[in-house]
C-alpha cells in the first residue's frame, strides 16, 4: 500500500464500490436488453399461431393436423386427446419460444404421450412434472394429468433450464431428467424421428 496510513486504503475501496456497483448494474442491463433481443429472434423465428390454428406456419413448424395425426398414428393417442396435446404444444413451443418437435420428443421420452403416467419417483403427466421439486410453479394446480397445465410447466421449467445453461440443449435435458444418462441423446434422436415423421404428415 502506497498511502500514509491504512486508512487510505480503506477510503480508496470506498471510493471503488459505486464504480463496481454501476458497472455490474449496466452489465445487467446490456445482458437484459441482448436476452431480450434474443427472445425476439427465437420468437420470430419459432412464431406460431397464438390460437395454435390449423394453418402451416411459415417457418417450416408442423401444423395441429400434422401433430394430431402422427399421435394418433404411431402413439395410438386418441383424437380429442391428440388435439388437446398438439395445441398445448403450439401454443407453449410459442410462448416460451421453443421447438415443438423439442416438446414433443421429451414428452415421447417421458411418458409416451400417457396423459396419466406416473412415475416411481412421482414425477406425474405427458412431460413428467415432479412436484416436489417445482412447488413454485405446482402452486394451485389442480390436475397435472391436463395436458395444457402440464405441458405449461415441462416447457416453463425446460426454458428456464435452456436460459440458466445459456442455450446448451444437452445441459437443460441433463437437468429436466434430474442427471438421467444418455436422456439427451435419445431425445435428440426422437426429435430426428418425430421430425422426419411430421414433414411426411
Amino acid at each position: 500500500m502506497h498511502g500514509n496510513s491504512a486508512l487510505d486504503g480503506v477510503q480508496t475501496q470506498r471510493d471503488l464500490r459505486p464504480r463496481v456497483g454501476l458497472k455490474v448494474m449496466l452489465a445487467a442491463i446490456v445482458f437484459s436488453l441482448a436476452a431480450a433481443s434474443q427472445a425476439a429472434d427465437a420468437q420470430s423465428a419459432l412464431a406460431v399461431p397464438t390460437a395454435a390454428s390449423d394453418a402451416t406456419p411459415d417457418a417450416g413448424l408442423p401444423a395441429l393436423s400434422d401433430i394430431t395425426a402422427m399421435l394418433r398414428a404411431q402413439f395410438r393417442v386418441a383424437p380429442l386427446e391428440s388435439m388437446k396435446i398438439a395445441r398445448a404444444v403450439l401454443i407453449e413451443a410459442d410462448r416460451h419460444a421453443i421447438s415443438p418437435v423439442l416438446l414433443l420428443a421429451v414428452m415421447s421420452v417421458e411418458s409416451s404421450f400417457d396423459r396419466y403416467a406416473v412415475s416411481i419417483a412421482g414425477a406425474r403427466g405427458l412431460m413428467q412434472i415432479l412436484p416436489a421439486a417445482h412447488p413454485q410453479l405446482i402452486a394451485g394446480t389442480t390436475d397435472l394429468s391436463d395436458p395444457a397445465i402440464n405441458v405449461r410447466i415441462g416447457s416453463t421449467i425446460l426454458r428456464g433450464y435452456l436460459d440458466e445453461s445459456g442455450g446448451d440443449l444437452d445441459a437443460a435435458l441433463l437437468r429436466y431428467s434430474g442427471g438421467g444418462r444418455g436422456y439427451a441423446r435419445r431425445v435428440v434422436l426422437r426429435m430426428q424421428r418425430l421430425d422426419a415423421s411430421l414433414r411426411r404428415e
